[in-house]
């Protein structure tokens, strides 16, 4: 395969070279390669190459409820959103909380995936909260631990299962909710929910276990990763944590750096927790990820079938999907208003995750062969058909984005092209 005329993304700059993928691996980067077959190039012409992108925070919702999603569904939609690495969080049934749970995850990925799947595994088991599960025996096999969807509550067991994550070296991704401040709620606890009579979730829920999480970071030594921060707390936590050389990292989403709750309306395609936050959390959020404390962008795709979503803000389910558009949703909201570089949005959905996890990939001689070729002069309008997962609610509905995803390679092999879609 040989991508021709594209503008490439390397060392932070475009430059308009070909590349000739051979194997799985970028085999040579210059101009003018010669294809040896014509059906073998795709022209990349007034479009960009960039790093296929890394998304920290999905739901696959496999096995146990494909009624939502698919591994093959959920890949698919993945590559139609430039990402050729995805990592899908444990709320599954069963849970990977043993390594015979995490085989029968593994086993349809292998089968079913179209790019790189790398799940977590659960801190506890059964996500309770309570029992630790074995890391040494899961932890060549995964990404992290998490249990997302719910925080540890026992700062005991939170400090114990750091301990041990410490040890294998990998990540702990932290879902950050003390149960006790929810009070029922479903969405933020600001001037909507007062106005429209709604119950709200408080922002100290989420940012009292982020601080309770960074201290036991301290005293552990584990690498922390705070998932989906939306507070503006929680970001000065985390800023303060990096000042101090503690090994924090953590995420935000796309929805979060377009949206707060001024933009509510009364439909479920406006409700994911964490909850969309204050217009001063939005802006913390976008000075984050312009100065360096937030450091990945996180799609949290949490796909849901329709009925479950049709309920309005009280009774639909908490979640969204969101790894279509998160590039076009980051480059139309944070880059084209100049909240962050290009080069930027480029380190925070393809560099960082990398470098936090420990996946491969680069655009460079001998790499794997993992590229997403993008017009980001395209401009959209987002409608439900457009989505190749089986979720379909979404705020951004009806909304204009610029970035169209033409094509996907992961691991040499195209995972998806628009003309066939």
């Amino acid at each position: 395969m040989v991508i021709k005329n594209g503008q490439v993304w390397l060392n932070e700059g475009f430059r308009q070279v070909d590349i000739r993928v051979s194997e799985g691996k970028i085999e040579n980067i210059a101009d003018g390669i010669v294809p040896e077959d014509e059906e073998d190039v795709i022209d990349a012409e007034g479009a960009s190459v960039i790093p296929g992108l890394v998304d920290v925070h999905v739901h696959l919702r496999e096995p146990g409820y494909s009624y939502k999603e698919t591994i093959a569904d959920g890949s698919l939609a993945a590559a139609h959103g430039g990402f050729t690495t995805v990592c899908p969080m444990p709320n599954l049934n069963p849970a990977p909380d043993t390594p015979e749970h995490l085989q029968q995850e593994l086993d349809m990925i292998e089968r079913d995936a179209c790019i790189e799947v790398l799940p977590y595994a659960t801190i506890t088991k059964l996500r309770m909260g309570n029992e630790l599960v074995d890391y040494a025996a899961m932890a060549d096999k995964v990404a992290g631990f998490s249990d997302d969807g719910t925080g540890v509550q026992d700062a005991g067991v939170m400090r114990e299962a750091m301990a041990g994550i410490a040890k294998t070296g990998k990540v702990l991704a932290a879902h950050c909710e003390v149960n006790e401040l929810l009070r029922g709620g479903y969405i933020h606890d600001g001037a909507y929910a007062k106005e429209h009579g709604h119950r709200g979730i408080c922002s100290e829920s989420e940012w009292r276990e982020v601080e309770r999480d960074i201290e036991l970071a301290r005293a552990t030594g584990c690498r922390l990763h705070i998932c989906h921060v939306s507070t503006k707390e929680s970001v000065e936590l985390v800023r303060r944590a990096k000042a101090e050389g503690l090994p924090v990292t953590c995420e935000t989403g796309a929805h979060y750096l377009a949206f707060c709750e001024e933009d509510l309306q009364e439909d479920g395609r406006f409700k994911m927790n964490p909850p969309l936050r204050g217009r001063e959390d939005k802006e913390a959020l976008l000075r984050g990820v312009a100065d360096g404390t937030i450091d990945c962008i996180a799609s949290d795709h949490a796909p849901h079938s329709a009925d479950e979503k049709s309920r309005g803000l009280d009774k639909s389910a908490m979640g969204v999907t969101g790894i279509e558009l998160s590039l076009p949703a980051v480059y139309t909201y944070a880059v084209m208003p100049g909240h962050i570089t290009f080069a930027r949005m480029i380190e925070l959905m393809a560099y960082s995750p990398r470098r936090i996890f420990g996946i491969e990939g680069d655009i460079e001689i001998g790499a794997r062969a993992d590229l997403a070729v993008v017009d980001f002069n395209e401009e959209f309008e987002v409608v439900p058909e457009m989505f190749l997962s089986k979720g379909k609610s979404t705020p951004f509905l009806h909304n204009k984005l610029k970035g169209k995803v033409m094509y996907t390679i992961a691991n040499g092999k195209i995972a998806y092209d628009s003309r066939k879609y």
